[in-house]
């Protein structure tokens, strides 16, 4: 028996396709594997530009100190009232998932509140469609999108390069990749 088990069952993000449809917003308190906290100078700058260009909502906050964002589970930000942020933007990223029906209204919401925020979107070698933002607080976030598997693709031919293949292809439950 295997130590690896397909996990995609807990996930909130449906599988790639064109009628790929969006989970609703998570609005449940669960002890959270991992989160974002990012400084900001302008709280309220902040969580308008989150809420209304990144898609995320307020799940509660602590007035003049932070906002617990969410978008769908396991996407959580603290926003956190700083004195300063950084003039650069950091090499680090964080990312999120979407659906690729997403993109186009993501990308235009961002660039009517901060018309340079916005890099891409652009298709990566392994078969997403990414489009990169900075935020107010000069966050450099990526918003990540699964496009359809096509095995005769060059995407498919650069993931089989690397061991990854799709799990009608090969052993089940992760065998050959773990």
């Amino acid at each position: 028996m295997s130590d690896y088990y397909n996990a995609f069952e807990i996930s909130p993000v449906p599988d790639p396709g064109p009628d790929a449809v969006p989970p609703e917003p998570f609005r449940g308190i669960y002890g959270m594997p991992a989160f974002v906290t990012i400084p900001t100078s302008d709280l309220a700058e902040s969580v308008d530009f989150w809420t209304r260009g990144l898609g995320f909502f307020e799940l509660f906050g602590v007035p003049g100190t932070l906002v617990h964002l969410r978008r769908w589970a396991f996407q959580d930000v603290l926003l956190v009232q700083a004195e300063s942020v950084p003039e650069q933007t950091p090499a680090v990223s964080f990312s999120f998932s979407g659906v690729l029906s997403q993109v186009d209204s993501l990308v235009e919401a961002c660039r009517a509140l901060r018309p340079d925020s916005v890099d891409g979107p652009r298709d990566t070698p392994w078969n997403t469609r990414d489009v990169e933002v900075i935020t107010p607080e000069n966050a450099r976030v990526i918003f990540t999108a699964a496009k359809p598997f096509d095995p005769a693709s060059q995407e498919a031919r650069n993931l089989e390069a690397i061991g990854i293949t799709p799990p009608s292809a090969g052993p089940g439950d992760d065998e050959e990749h773990a």
